[in-house]
């Protein structure tokens, strides 16, 4: 089962590598709006965008984007987008004025003014050559903070999950999940539902290229009730019981896909059982896909 998982995980983390530089802009809307080292309020601030700015997007990154800024020492810099909004530029008329634009159409004024006979044309207000950015809308901002998902896992693990970013590092998440077991020791077969209430700690965030990692480390409860059943005509038995589980992983956002995150997580997990012969693996790992929708 591990090596099925582990193929899980390698197929899910190469797929979205066909991805594409977003060819939008964020205009800030904010008297001013921090550009930061790295995706995250905690980063050391390279500079600050005026209101008005319109600023090319590299990647959206979800709740960030990436984008070009002269002052960071890699040239990359990176802004919430809480404070602009993105739109898609157009290619008809150029953004702003510029003098070497308005020196290409001094020879073509003075020739129309040496030709007695051709009107002069009308001057063209400034305001009538910028280019006017289409409404809000088009890049609507994703935050990452309530997902849903499922999850499958070693010992034929799978579920229901759900993760809540409470801010930038602290979260909740709960899972509901069903295992099932057989022993080499014991006749019958055990079947385990479990819930699992838990906090999540997000150690740092990077972007190294499209995809935005995001490790953390979390511990959680675990209510798990147990039935154990052999063949007929032997009744089935059950039993209740409490443990824990402790865990690590990584949280991967792709550029492609800013709403979907893909967890790969390993696990410590120490859960009693009434059944001789059918104690569950310590070591555990799993893939886990959450969809953001808020």
């Amino acid at each position: 089962m591990t090596r099925r998982v582990a193929a899980v995980v390698i197929v899910l983390t190469i797929f979205p590598a066909v991805l594409y530089a977003q060819d939008n802009v964020l205009t800030v809307t904010v008297q001013s709006a921090d550009v930061h080292k790295s995706p995250s309020t905690a980063a050391p601030v390279v500079g600050h965008a005026s209101k008005g700015t319109a600023l090319p997007i590299v990647r959206n990154l979800g709740s960030w984007v990436q984008v070009t800024w002269v002052g960071a020492p890699d040239g990359i810099g990176y802004v919430h987008t809480t404070m602009g909004r993105m739109n898609v530029p157009t290619t008809s008329a150029p953004t702003t004025a510029s003098p070497r634009a308005s020196s290409s159409l001094a020879p073509s004024s003075v020739a129309a003014s040496a030709s007695p006979s051709a009107a002069a044309p009308a001057p063209v207000p400034l305001a009538t050559t910028q280019r006017t950015l289409p409404p809000a809308g088009q890049g609507t901002p994703i935050s990452h903070v309530v997902g849903v998902g499922g999850m499958v896992g070693s010992m034929s693990s799978f579920g229901a999950t759900a993760r809540w970013w409470h801010d930038k590092h602290l979260g909740v998440q709960v899972g509901f999940t069903r295992d099932a077991m057989s022993s080499d020791t014991a006749a019958g077969r055990v079947t385990s539902m479990q819930i699992e209430p838990g906090v999540v700690y997000a150690l740092f965030d990077r972007v190294p290229g499209y995809v935005w990692i995001r490790p953390y480390v979390g511990s959680a409860l675990s209510f798990r009730h147990q039935t154990w059943k052999d063949a007929a005509p032997v009744p089935a038995v059950s039993d209740n019981g409490v443990g824990y589980r402790v865990f690590g992983g990584s949280e991967f956002t792709f550029a492609s896909v800013t709403q979907f995150g893909l967890s790969a997580e390993l696990g410590y997990r120490h859960v009693p059982t009434a059944f001789t012969g059918f104690e569950p693996d310590r070591m555990s790992v799993a893939v886990i896909g959450h969809w953001y929708f808020k």
